[in-house]
C-alpha cells in the first residue's frame, strides 16, 4: 500500500501542529559545543532545553563521541528507534546525498533550517508520505508560536 503523500507546512496552524507532535529530533548537520554562536549547535541547544529529545547526526567531527552529552551517530538509518523530526543544517547544495539516508529512516517530518530549500528534494520526501517544512527557522517558530518555554 502507498503512503499517503506528505504535507508542505508553511502556515502557522501546521508548523504549530507539527511542532506540537514532535519529541525526538535527529539533528542532521548538528555542529560541537565548540562551535557555539552557530545556529547548528545553538538551536539544537534550545530545542533540547525546550523539551525534545535531540539525536546528533553530525557531518563532520568524526572525532567526537557526543553532542549535548548524547552520543553521536553517523547517519540517520544508524538510529535506533523511530524519528519524528529531522532537522537539517545542510546547505541547499549538499541535501541530494542525504536523501537515500532520509528515506531509510522515515520520519514523521523534515525541516530545512532557514536558507535552505530544494524543491525536487522535497518532492522526493513528500512523495514517501514524509511531511517538509523549507527555509525556516525550528527555533523562531517554536518561540513565536510556543513561546519560550
Amino acid at each position: 500500500m502507498a503512503n499517503a503523500p506528505g504535507k508542505l507546512i508553511n502556515d502557522d496552524a501546521g508548523l504549530r501542529e507539527l511542532l506540537g507532535r514532535v519529541r525526538r529530533i535527529a539533528v542532521l548537520g548538528i555542529k560541537t559545543e565548540a562551535q557555539r554562536g552557530q545556529p547548528a549547535i545553538d538551536v539544537p541547544r534550545y530545542m533540547e532545553r525546550a523539551g525534545y529529545d535531540i539525536v546528533p547526526v553530525p557531518v563532520y567531527y568524526p572525532e567526537v563521541e557526543r553532542i549535548l552529552g548524547r552520543p553521536v551517530f553517523r547517519t540517520l538509518a544508524d538510529i535506533p528507534g523511530e524519528v519524528d523530526l529531522v532537522n537539517v543544517f545542510r546547505r541547499s547544495k549538499d541535501l541530494a546525498p542525504h536523501l537515500d539516508d532520509i528515506l531509510a529512516k522515515r520520519p514523521k517530518a523534515v525541516w530545512l533550517q532557514l536558507g535552505i530549500r530544494d524543491d525536487a528534494f522535497a518532492a522526493a520526501l513528500l512523495a514517501a508520505g514524509i511531511d517538509v517544512v523549507q527555509d525556516r527557522c525550528i527555533l523562531v517558530d517554536h518561540q513565536r508560536l510556543l513561546g519560550a518555554r
